[in-house]
């Protein structure tokens, strides 16, 4: 299966958020679409992902002093990314080797998705159904 298979049944919806916004401001919007990531957009390119994991790592560290700080101060810069074309199977072993849950795609130089760990997991699941569907037909037309 590929990513644009994922994208096709999920949506190609992607939460962004720009650099300077506050970590407060973060929060808020995290907890109003119930999601774990955002997507850091500057000037339409991806310059970063911030996560939940991020605030908590850096809470830990500067204390409520924090929720002031803009993303941008807490973000991955490095972030790790895949095209519509690779398979579920390349991305779960970039998101296991390098621990991460949210992976932005990009296509023709855009952003055009993000694919999370739930997304592979139940990618795997109508995978495992559907092949269990095809042999109990062989099954009982054997």
């Amino acid at each position: 299966m590929r990513i644009a298979d994922v994208l096709r049944a999920k949506g190609h919806e992607v939460a962004t958020i720009s650099p300077d916004t506050t970590v407060s401001e973060l929060l808020s919007v995290l907890a109003q679409r119930n999601i774990g990531a955002m997507v850091v957009l500057g000037e339409e390119a991806v310059v970063g992902i911030v996560s939940e994991r991020d605030v908590v790592r850096r809470m830990h560290e500067r204390g409520a002093a924090l929720l002031d700080a803009p993303v941008s101060e807490i973000m991955t810069a490095m972030v790790a990314t895949c095209t519509p074309d690779d398979t579920v199977d390349d991305l779960t072993q970039v998101m296991t080797t390098r621990r991460i849950r949210h992976v932005p795609v990009i296509s023709n130089g855009e952003l055009s998705g993000i694919v999370s760990i739930g997304d592979v997991v139940k990618s795997r699941m109508d995978e495992l159904q559907h092949t269990k569907e095809q042999l109990e037909a062989y099954i009982v037309q054997g």
